[in-house]
């Protein structure tokens, strides 16, 4: 501390209001602890801010539009008139309906909230810096902490983000005109979903890619409906290509590429989007002074309660390792908070699902059957087609499939695959099955509503089992 500093006790600080931050804050005060949840943006962080909730309130309204001038097969002739910063508008309306949630939540569960940027002083105290001129800083003595400070987007050299010409995926949510075209640097999620959104409102989009595939990670046959709705919507791809360098025209940006044996390609847009990718947000912290170092991922390694290697300070959300996503970030707030709080809480889950918003969505829960080898298991596997499907020819989105994956000795559900309508909703269902040690027979003798898109579930467990209805079983 500072000679002359007049600290505020409080038995926990979290520093970060996101998606970790706010629900331990909030578990924490609903357990009775006094909280202190530390600020330096936007209460609700990346997600709400600027991440899942923007970038699928865009998507959701473009795929109204798209889907509205692309109904001719169906019957409807339409030609809608997209207004993007009315759009834009709408989105933000969504954001604050619910950022305001949270800070009406964190003031009923008794959460102190402090906007400002902290760094650790000591192994116990926190100062933060007020913004603005002349708002100074105060500091905070606390008995545990938890960061909680998110992640950033990763800058490709000579690529920095200027909001104008080279944009962030942050940038890109808060366009108020929609561009000509756009070349967008990274074919993983981020870049696939924002490429999506882009094309479904008339922009040419051109994704440059140093791996030779789209959303790396995920399995071939995942990939290649996406692929094929991204190519139908008019994206263009090229791989085995890295940014090496962009220079204004008259009218926007060159981008200039370059492969592994240094063959250059040059591509002309309006505006260029860099999304390779996010790094977890530790050098702010001043975290040599509770003697903290992060690993050389830069994450901050947690044991399963997520507490690090300091004993009363904790890590949540993408500082505390993969897979970066925000109901994992949830999810060890709630035990971080649980912990600190005495209770018998651990991070102790099965599986953590994962999902793309591409066209068509992606998701995937546990094990692939490679994965269910490679563990010793000799996998059972069921796959039913949305082609088969009643409700997904109803929408008019039958392309995809669900599949599951258990052990063949005890039918226990080991993990699933979904590409197709709904995939991030219906991964749910197969996520509480590994989570619920539930079996096939479970799932297949589970009686799902007609007709529905969940059927598909049912209908890939009993493919899984060998008395598929309404596929062959072979």
């Amino acid at each position: 501390m500072v000679v002359g500093d007049v600290a505020t006790g409080t038995e926990l600080a979290i520093v970060g209001a996101g998606s970790g931050g706010y629900v331990a804050a909030i578990r924490a005060g609903q357990l009775g602890l006094d909280v202190t949840l530390i600020e330096e943006d936007a209460i609700g962080g990346v997600c709400l801010n600027y991440g899942c909730i923007p970038s699928k309130a865009l998507i959701s309204a473009t795929d109204v539009a798209h889907e509205a001038g692309d109904a001719e097969e169906m019957g409807v002739y339409a030609d809608p008139e997209v207004q993007m910063d009315e759009m834009k508008t709408w989105k933000d309306g969504v954001v604050d309906q619910l950022t305001g949630g949270v800070e009406n939540l964190c003031e009923a569960n008794g959460v102190n909230v402090v906007e400002g940027r902290a760094e650790f002083v000591d192994e116990n105290t926190l100062r933060v810096a007020h913004g603005g001129e002349g708002q100074g800083s105060e500091s905070y003595e606390f008995e545990h902490a938890i960061v909680a400070t998110g992640s950033r987007p990763i800058e490709v050299p000579g690529f920095e983000f200027d909001g104008e010409t080279v944009l962030s995926s942050r940038d890109v949510l808060d366009l108020e005109t929609i561009p000509d075209s756009v070349v967008v640097v990274g074919a993983g999620y981020i870049g696939m979903e924002l490429s999506t959104v882009l094309a479904k409102l008339g922009t040419d989009v051109q994704v440059v890619e140093m791996l030779d595939d789209v959303l790396p990670g995920y399995e071939s046959d995942l990939v290649r409906p996406v692929k094929r709705r991204a190519a139908d919507l008019g994206i263009e791809f090229s791989f085995g290509e890295a940014a090496a360098g962009w220079a204004e025209t008259d009218d926007g940006i060159v981008v200039t590429t370059e492969t592994e044996e240094g063959e250059e390609s040059t591509y002309e847009a309006e505006k260029a989007i860099v999304a390779v990718g996010r790094t977890p947000v530790t050098d702010t912290l001043n975290l040599e002074a509770i003697g903290l170092e992060p690993n050389d991922d830069g994450f901050l390694e947690t044991d399963h309660e997520a507490r690090t290697d300091v004993d009363h300070v904790f890590a949540i959300g993408d500082v505390a390792g993969e897979p970066m996503l925000a109901h994992k970030a949830s999810a060890e707030g709630a035990v971080a908070a649980e912990v600190i709080a005495g209770e018998p809480s651990a991070l102790d889950h099965q599986a953590i699902p994962a999902a793309v918003f591409t066209d068509p969505e992606i998701g995937t829960v546990g094990m692939t059957e490679a994965e269910a080898e490679d563990a010793g298991f000799e996998p059972a596997v069921g796959k039913f087609r949305f082609g088969a499907n009643g409700r997904a020819l109803t929408t008019g989105h039958p392309d995809g499939f669900v599949r599951i994956v258990a052990d063949e000795d005890s039918g226990f559900v080991l993990g699933a695959q979904v590409v197709g309508p709904d995939a991030s909703e219906l991964i749910a269902e197969l996520g509480l099955a590994v989570e619920m040690g539930a079996t096939l027979e479970d799932v297949a003798r589970t009686i799902h509503t007609h007709p529905t898109l969940s059927e598909s579930v049912m209908e890939a467990a009993e493919h899984a089992l060998g008395h598929a209805i309404h596929t062959l079983n072979r």
